[in-house]
C-alpha cells in the first residue's frame, strides 16, 4: 500500500461557478471534495489537507513557506511515499520551483492544477490529480526534486512554463521536454536532471522585481525600483541578453547601491552570453557587475535570486546550474 499526502491550496482545480456573476470562484471546493472523483487506485492511500482555498494569484511566498513547514510536520510524524500539491495554474511554475529550491526531501513532490473547473465539460481536474498521485508514488522520481504533472506529462519545475492561457495542454518545457508520461495508470520516466538544487533559507526573503526590455526602453522603471528600495532586479533582456543604452545609467546606479541585478533573455530557448561588445550588451552588463542568468526565464531567475540571497549563497555562481 502506497501512501500519498495531498496539500490542496485552491485554484481553478478547486473552483465552482458563482451563481450571481456566472464566473468561476477560485478555491471554493476542498481537496476532500475533489479527491472523491479522482478514481485513485485502491492500493494508494491519500491523506488530504485543504491547507488554503485561494486563487493562485493570491498566494505569496509566506504561504509557500507555511506549506513547507506543514510538510515538515507531516513527514516528522508519518511516512509518505510522495507528496502532491494542488494549486491554480497562474503561479504554478513559480511556486513549484520555489518549493524545489527550499525543500530537500527524498520522496517525490508533484504539483498539479487544471485549466477547467471540476464541474465544466471536459474538465482536466480529476485526471491531473490522479496522475499526480501516481507520479508521487514513482520510485523513478525519488531525489528528482519538485515536478509538475499536467495533461499526462511530467515536467521538472526548473524549466516548466505555462504555455497556454486556457487549453488543457497548459504547460511545457521548451527545449528540454518532459521527464516522462503517465499512460493508463503507468508512470514512465525517460530522463532525469543530473543535479539536485537545494538552498536553505536563513533570513527573510528580499524584494526582487522583474523589468522587461523592449525597443526604446529607458531607465524609469529601474529608477522606480531603486526609489522603492528593492534588493534585486531581474532584467528580461532580448536575444543573448541585451538592453537599451538608455537603461545603462540606472543599471550602474543599482550596482553602486548594492542592488543585485540579473540579466535573462525573453527568448524561449537559449541563454544569455557576452557575444557583443557595445553599450547595453551582455558583455557590457557583465563588466559592470550584472549577473548572467544563463537559460533561466525571468520568473525562475527571480525565484533563484531571492532564494539565493535569503540563503546567503555565493551569487557569482548562483546560476551556474
Amino acid at each position: 500500500m502506497k501512501k500519498v499526502l495531498m496539500i490542496a491550496t485552491g485554484g481553478t482545480i478547486a473552483s465552482d461557478k458563482n451563481e450571481e456573476s456566472g464566473k468561476l470562484a477560485s478555491g471554493v471546493l476542498t481537496g476532500e471534495d475533489i479527491i472523491e472523483k479522482c478514481d485513485v487506485p485502491s492500493d494508494i492511500q491519500v491523506k488530504v489537507d485543504s491547507f488554503f482555498q485561494k486563487a493562485s494569484m493570491h498566494l505569496n511566498f509566506s504561504d509557500l513557506i507555511k506549506i513547507k513547514e506543514k510538510l515538515d510536520e507531516y513527514l516528522n510524524e508519518e511516512a509518505f511515499d510522495g507528496i502532491v500539491i494542488t494549486q491554480g495554474t497562474d503561479t504554478l511554475e513559480e511556486a513549484s520551483y520555489f518549493m524545489h529550491l527550499i525543500s530537500n526531501y527524498h520522496i517525490p513532490i508533484v504539483y498539479t492544477g487544471s485549466q477547467r473547473s471540476p464541474k465544466e465539460v471536459g474538465t482536466d481536474s480529476f485526471i491531473n490529480i490522479k496522475n499526480a498521485i501516481l507520479a508521487a508514488c514513482s520510485e523513478d522520481l525519488k531525489d528528482v526534486g519538485v515536478t509538475v504533472v499536467f495533461n499526462e506529462r511530467i515536467f521538472h519545475s526548473r524549466y516548466v512554463r505555462k504555455e497556454h492561457a486556457s487549453n488543457i495542454q497548459g504547460f511545457n518545457a521548451f527545449g528540454y521536454g518532459y521527464l516522462g508520461i503517465i499512460d493508463n495508470n503507468t508512470v514512465r520516466v525517460f530522463q532525469k536532471p543530473t543535479y539536485r538544487e537545494h538552498l536553505e533559507l536563513k533570513k527573510e526573503l528580499p524584494t526582487v522585481d522583474i523589468i522587461k526590455v523592449y525597443m526604446e526602453t529607458d531607465g524609469k522603471y529601474i529608477q522606480a525600483a531603486i526609489d522603492n528600495k528593492v534588493d534585486g532586479l531581474v532584467l528580461e533582456g532580448v536575444g543573448r541578453g541585451q538592453v537599451s543604452q538608455a537603461m545603462m545609467p540606472a543599471i550602474k546606479e543599482c550596482i553602486r547601491k548594492g542592488i543585485k541585478v540579473v540579466i535573462t533573455t525573453s527568448a524561449v530557448e537559449g541563454e544569455v552570453y557576452p557575444t557583443y561588445d557595445y553599450e547595453g550588451s551582455t558583455y557590457d552588463l557583465m563588466e559592470n557587475g550584472v549577473l548572467l542568468g544563463r537559460d533561466y526565464d525571468s520568473k525562475k531567475a527571480r525565484i533563484k535570486l531571492l532564494v539565493g540571497m535569503a540563503s546567503n549563497a555565493e551569487l557569482e555562481h548562483l546560476f551556474d546550474i
